[in-house]
């Protein structure tokens, strides 16, 4: 997929999560999420804020998480981001960025796709909602998570099972194999829990933590 079609579904995507949030009442915004311990409120913030985070931001969030791992680093900025914003200024920023084509510093366009489709899921499932990832969109995504998977902690995850996708011809990994949508295998593939009734197979028993 080229760099144009990519941001297209980032665009998209985030258009669509504004939508949502905007509907939200006091206690949706205050909802627990996928992610432990961030709230939609974080996670709408974080959401927002890759296309803000400039080379000059670098030093200082560094400085902050020094000598923490990458997940813990994340977790701190995500808890600092929701604590400085308001509902407002998160919706604003949406509406600011959306259509923004910039990404982190060292980091692709695929990153943002990443947090696009994957916190929508994070924010949207805990509330009851459905939203349906573009499979094409997926398919990228899914790639890039699981060659990112040893920084993300998912190691050991995808190096256990075969990951096959029923809805579009994506088979990676060996051993024994989990299938269901692409979609739902992104979820795994990034320490997600998959829903239960559309994945199957018997890599699911063998699986670090077994998520569903």
């Amino acid at each position: 997929m080229d760099k144009a079609a990519i941001w297209a579904h980032i665009h998209a995507e985030r258009a669509a999560l504004a939508d949502l949030l905007a509907g939200l009442d006091d206690d949706g915004w205050a909802h627990d999420t996928l992610c432990p311990g961030w709230t939609v409120h974080d996670v709408a913030a974080h959401v927002i804020s890759t296309p803000q985070i400039g080379w000059a931001a670098m030093p200082g969030m560094l400085a902050r998480n020094l000598g923490r791992g990458y997940n813990t680093m994340i977790f701190r900025e995500v808890k600092r981001l929701g604590a400085h914003a308001t509902r407002e200024s998160i919706l604003g920023d949406f509406e600011r960025y959306a259509a923004s084509t910039h990404h982190v510093p060292t980091t692709t366009s695929v990153e943002p796709l990443i947090d696009a489709l994957l916190h929508h899921q994070d924010i949207a499932r805990p509330l009851g909602r459905h939203r349906t990832m573009p499979v094409e969109a997926a398919v990228v995504a899914a790639d890039r998570v699981r060659r990112l998977a040893p920084l993300m902690g998912t190691g050991r995850l995808v190096r256990s099972v075969r990951l096959v996708a029923t809805d579009v011809a994506w088979d990676r990994g060996t051993g024994p194999a989990v299938t269901g949508p692409i979609q739902e295998l992104l979820m795994l593939a990034s320490g997600r829990a998959p829903d239960p009734d559309l994945v199957s197979g018997d890599g699911l028993a063998v699986l670090p933590g077994k998520p569903v």
